[in-house]
């Protein structure tokens, strides 16, 4: 399965060199989410002819995590599937019917992670249980640590970026758009301030 790091939309906050640090204790974060430092955001192939992408914009978490001991983070963020903003108000009721997210019936996505595999150099695999429409199942996330430091404001940050794919008959998607569209692949910017 082909999955994409991707390393983009990241705030100044989480690049400032002057604010790295090296972590010495695993901490516990807040995902970022009212700060607008965090995304979730989705691309899928259209037909094969393009891409129809977007994100959602209600979701919250929380992570605990340490560099200097990886294989010991958690991860737990729960996504409001209703916020599903493709930036078209027609395909986005579409995308909310039992045809695709069913959030009449599933409002809410998750995730929660249940171990990681520490690849070296920031690098890691964060391996969980992954529930959407429904159905839960696991799910692997590359990623990729950004870094972590005091922020102007008094408090202190990490972030990440991570990527992942899942193919939507999996989950029980019932739209059928052939081979082409088959699969989601998601982008996570993820930065989170200290509890």
């Amino acid at each position: 399965m082909k999955k994409h790091l991707i390393a983009a939309a990241f705030s100044t906050a989480m690049l400032a060199p002057a604010f790295v640090t090296t972590s010495v204790n695993a901490a516990d974060y807040v995902i970022d989410t009212q700060g607008a430092h965090a995304s979730i955001n989705f691309k899928v192939n259209h037909l094969g002819y393009s891409f129809v992408v977007g994100r959602f914009n209600d979701f919250s978490g929380d992570f605990s995590f340490d560099a200097n001991k990886l294989a010991d983070a958690k991860v737990n963020v729960t996504i409001n599937t209703n916020s599903v903003d493709s930036n078209h108000a027609e395909r986005d009721k579409h995308l909310r019917s039992p045809d695709f997210l069913n959030t009449g019936k599933y409002p809410q996505a998750s995730f929660t992670s249940t171990s990681v595999e520490d690849k070296g150099d920031g690098k890691f695999v964060l391996n969980g249980d992954f529930t959407f429409n429904g159905v839960t199942k696991p799910l692997a996330i590359d990623a990729v640590v950004i870094g972590e430091g005091n922020d102007p404001w008094g408090s202190y940050r990490a972030g990440f970026t991570g990527s992942t794919r899942f193919k939507m008959k999996d989950f029980g998607v019932q739209m059928d758009l052939g081979p082409a569209s088959a699969y989601v692949d998601l982008d996570l910017v993820v930065e989170g301030i200290k509890k």
